[in-house]
């Protein structure tokens, strides 16, 4: 499957999700499966917990979405799951429940050596990211952060 089919199909799929009040937070197509595999991976607009009934009902929808789309003409399967756990921090409910843990924050700076920073979150504003590191608060601005993961934090 090409990028371009992917994107169509990447569409259709987020179209059907919103209808659920569901979003597409990754579709991954593994063409070196026989047959080939499409994982559908979904969390909720209202950032509620998904659950395996949630799950199994976007089962249909999206099956017959991408059976109406004629992007594949293969046979595959289909695995719709959640996020599950991560040590992304993604949602305003994991920096509340998250603070003062460690993490890491990996920046996107293409004019700065420092790409990860090791601190504690300390708060999380629209604007920019704060951790504490070894007691000075450091603000980054979210333009400049690319990912914030959960770590242990090194000496």
């Amino acid at each position: 499957m090409n990028k371009e089919d992917k994107s169509k199909l990447e569409n259709l799929l987020r179209k059907v999700a919103h209808v659920w009040d569901l979003e597409i937070c990754n579709l991954k197509i593994q063409t070196n499966q026989n047959p080939i595999v499409l994982e559908i991976i979904i969390k909720k607009t209202n950032d509620d917990d998904v659950s395996l009934d949630d799950c199994a009902l976007f089962n249909v929808p999206a099956s017959e979405e991408i059976e109406n789309s004629n992007l594949l003409n293969c046979s595959y399967v289909l695995e719709i799951s959640s996020q599950g756990v991560s040590d992304e921090l993604t949602s305003e409910r994991d920096f509340k429940t998250f603070k003062g843990f460690p993490v890491n924050v990996e920046l996107n700076q293409n004019n700065s050596k420092i790409k990860f920073l090791n601190g504690l979150l300390y708060e999380k504003s629209k604007d920019y990211l704060s951790i504490n590191i070894k007691g000075k608060i450091k603000k980054i601005p979210f333009n400049e952060v690319q990912k914030i993961s959960l770590c242990t934090l090194k000496d």
